[in-house]
């Protein structure tokens, strides 16, 4: 057998030749480049955007009664139920009537006293006359006698006005509702005294139906709206009379849209407010008064609105509205918008983009400003600003805004 001895120099040197052939190899081909994020965007589109006010308010009672005592004397009955719906001149109580009964007839005779007196000096006066003439009687006589007549015939008139009186004051023994509406609990019992000079309140009688919200709306946003209206950013609603959809304290939205009474002009010192009243029809009682609510108020159209998504408006530290926008080089940058409140599923930008612009609606978080992407366009329905609209429309609950309360939506800031 033959042994064959290798040279440790040999070893080494295929070793490095082996390397240098692998890296001659390795050097033909490219190192792999980094991928290119992928953004979902929508282009912005000018589009028709009512404007509507988010106002906070409380309902009010249409017609508000107080039923007060206007004699004096003792409760004998509560007639009606509490809390039950009355009738216009219906029986609430029945005060003791014999001290005016007593009254009326006393005024009767009174008057029927003076009706005889004054038949007596007629006769009297008549007589007189005839024979003054004849130079039966003096002057002085007849002049008398006609005096007297006259007095009589005023003592009646008296006595005419005292049984009025006697008469009213007998009918005010049975209290009645002066309107129809609800009732409210009694403040009186049976066997109460209640009195005419103190105007003893007995129970208060209130017409919910329709009923009145009254709002109060900041002299800023009122302020605001006059402007965009007076510099053709908003068209006002014309002659017909805003339309006024309610939100109640649960939520819910009220089924049936109220009227615009009027808007205060008088601007409150200690709120910096002014007073918006709107009437609602309440045929089921679901409104009652004192109740917190929400109003929408449309005022007009903003006809160079963009609607944005929701999820494609951020706000920066200090407090303003930013989205993503795809540049023509495919580069993303950060812009700040004016976006003051939400139609539906999207905010209302009145300003900071233009028309065609991509903003980016999804894959924010891969893409900080500066960072090359790859835009995408959004599904139809998520990119269509009319599909917003509709469901907005069909859920008038949701076209708030989470912007302050008192401001009025689809504002330009300037």
């Amino acid at each position: 057998m033959y042994s064959v001895n290798k040279h440790p120099r040999s070893i080494g040197l295929v070793s490095v030749l082996a390397v240098l052939a692998l890296s001659a190899c390795n050097s033909g081909k490219s190192a792999p480049q980094a991928s290119v994020p992928e953004v979902t965007v929508v282009t912005a589109r000018q589009t028709s955007v009512p404007v509507t006010a988010e106002l906070p308010g409380r309902t009010s009672a249409y017609l508000v009664a107080q039923v007060r005592a206007r004699v004096d004397g003792i409760v004998q009955k509560r007639v009606y139920q509490e809390g039950a719906d009355v009738k216009a001149n219906e029986l609430l109580y029945r005060i003791d009537p014999a001290p005016y009964r007593a009254a009326l007839d006393s005024a009767q005779a009174a008057l029927q006293k003076t009706q005889a007196t004054l038949a007596v000096n007629v006769a009297q006066a008549e007589r007189y006359q005839v024979l003054v003439s004849g130079n039966a009687i003096s002057k002085q006589t007849y002049d008398n006698a006609v005096a007297a007549q006259r007095q009589a015939a005023a003592d009646v008139a008296s006595a005419k006005a005292a049984v009025q009186v006697a008469t009213i004051n007998l009918g005010y023994t049975d209290v009645v509702s002066p309107i129809a509406g609800r009732s409210a609990v009694s403040q009186v019992t049976q066997g109460a005294y209640v009195q005419a000079s103190g105007a003893t309140l007995m129970t208060t009688v209130q017409q919910i139906d329709p009923i009145y919200v009254d709002l109060t709306q900041s002299s800023v946003a009122g302020l605001q709206l006059r402007r965009d209206v007076n510099g053709g950013l908003v068209k006002p609603n014309g002659a017909q009379q805003p339309k006024v959809t309610l939100t109640l304290e649960d939520g819910s939205t009220y089924p049936m849209p109220g009227a615009l009474q009027f808007s205060g002009v008088t601007v409150d010192p200690s709120t910096g407010s002014v007073t918006v009243r709107a009437v609602f029809p309440n045929p089921k009682h679901v409104l009652l008064p004192g109740m917190f609510v929400r109003a929408s108020i449309e005022q007009g159209v903003n006809d160079n609105a963009f609607l944005v998504p929701i999820p494609a408006v951020t706000h920066n530290p200090q407090g303003q509205a930013t989205a993503l926008i795809v540049g023509p080089d495919n580069k993303v940058v950060l812009r700040v918008i004016q976006a003051q409140s939400t139609f539906g599923a999207n905010w209302v930008v009145t300003g900071g983009l233009k028309e065609g612009e991509k903003i980016v609606v999804a894959g924010i978080q891969k893409a900080p400003p500066g960072t090359l992407v790859h835009a995408v366009a959004a599904p139809p329905a998520q990119a269509d600003p009319a599909a917003s609209q509709t469901a907005a429309a069909a859920n008038p609950a949701n076209q708030t805004a989470p912007a302050p309360a008192l401001s009025v939506a689809a504002s330009t800031a300037k």
